[in-house]
């Protein structure tokens, strides 16, 4: 499995032609408490770049866009009861939703773990 990340501070794993999309830890440390995530429901057609779901915090609301195009084929259920596992587990158990990549060479275009690192570095 490999981990992509977005200059939105969005994470992908991606194993075989199934991503599985969060936010990084940098987001839901900038977001603070999370209180409600409103995850994309299964069937949704999503675009690279498209709004695929909405976190909200005790100081904002945000919207969390897709890394790749595809279509959601399971939306984390365990954020309806628990939101915050986005703050205690955001990079595990605290991801938003799963989608079956149409056009794999996406990823190309976004950084891995160690790129990610040094672009939050200079923030």
């Amino acid at each position: 499995m490999s981990r992509y990340f977005t200059e939105d501070h969005e994470w992908i794993d991606i194993d075989g032609n199934i991503g599985t999309v969060g936010i990084s830890d940098y987001a839901q440390g900038q977001l603070g408490d999370i209180v409600f995530v409103d995850v994309p429901e299964e069937g949704k057609q999503l675009a690279k770049g498209d709004e695929a779901a909405v976190v909200e915090s005790v100081k904002a609301a945000s919207d969390v866009y897709s890394p790749v195009s595809g279509t959601v084929i399971e939306g984390n259920a365990a954020l309806a009861d628990d939101p915050s596992l986005v703050n205690t587990d955001p990079e595990a158990e605290g991801w938003f939703y799963k989608i079956t990549l149409s056009d794999p060479a996406e990823v190309a275009a976004l950084m891995d773990e160690t790129a990610y690192e040094s672009f939050v570095a200079k923030l």
